[in-house]
């Protein structure tokens, strides 16, 4: 058995990227996947796609429901839950991990992308779990993961090297971290956990790829995929009343925990959690 068998997980984001793989992830612990994505189709300039997520876990033999949705509309948040629940079932696992990164100077920051950063990054988390967390209370457990970013950590003096056009994605990502722990500690007494999770920089994925947003240095160290994956499958398995209500990194996380890392199909163990290297179930 799986450490996630016959449970059923709603994933944002999981078109590519880290989405992407913590649903392949997820589905090879037996988990029934329901994934979204603002369409089901190639994106014009990015690999990868939901219906190519949703084809690889059903090629494993995983059951998956892909659903279209644009997280930034938030009168399709509602529609989206209540067909991931008449596909698979109710909703035990919640993964917010759709984001919206616009790395712009503060002065050039347009109020559409404002408002377009804040009802993804923030908004779309908030309701969502307002959704799910019902369902969870009255099945007495549940979890929900808010993938964060380690841009939420405020600057310090000195502040020559600070990247002013992280202030945006950033102040969203403050935000989705000050209401996990505030939902952590509203649910605990209910059986639900609720953590965050963030790569201690940047992962390579098809998106930062092809933004070219990533510095060389960086990836030389980069957590990859597979270790947000594992460390998204430990956080969201826990009974531990010490592992709730965290703000926690990739890394760091899976050092805590002794975990071991796994390609995303579950069947091959990795070196250590920054192997970033071509793997099986891609």
């Amino acid at each position: 058995m799986g450490e996630l068998d016959g449970r059923v997980v709603l994933v944002t984001g999981a078109s590519r990227g880290i989405g992407a793989a913590i649903a392949k992830r997820f589905a090879a612990e037996g988990a029934r996947v329901a994934i979204t994505a603002r369409t089901l189709d190639q994106h014009a300039h990015l690999v990868g796609s939901l219906s190519e997520t949703a084809a690889i876990i059903e090629a494993a033999g995983g059951k998956v429901a892909p659903i279209v949705g644009d997280l930034a509309d938030s009168t399709c948040l509602e529609d989206l839950v209540k067909q991931a629940e008449s596909e698979l079932g109710p909703i035990e696992v919640l993964v917010n991990n759709a984001a919206a990164a616009f790395y712009l100077p503060f002065t050039e920051t347009s109020e559409k992308r404002f408002r377009v950063a804040n009802d993804i990054n923030f908004f779309a988390p908030w309701r969502l779990s307002q959704l799910v967390v019902p369902g969870m209370r009255e099945r007495g457990e549940g979890w929900i993961l808010n993938i964060s970013s380690a841009t939420s950590y405020w600057p310090k003096q000195p502040f020559q090297d600070f990247d002013a056009t992280s202030i945006l994605y950033g102040s969203t990502k403050a935000a989705l971290e000050r209401f996990t722990t505030g939902l952590a500690a509203a649910l605990a007494k209910e059986g639900i956990w609720v953590n965050s999770m963030a790569p201690l920089g940047a992962v390579p994925t098809e998106g930062t790829e092809a933004l070219g947003i990533v510095p060389e240095e960086a990836l030389a160290i980069a957590e990859s995929r597979e270790a947000m994956a594992e460390a998204s499958l430990a956080l969201c398995v826990t009974r531990d009343p010490a592992m709730n209500g965290r703000i926690t990194f990739c890394t760091p996380i899976l050092d805590e925990l002794a975990r071991k890392i796994f390609t995303v199909d579950g069947k091959t163990e990795l070196a250590g959690p920054r192997e970033n290297q071509a793997v099986a179930f891609r």
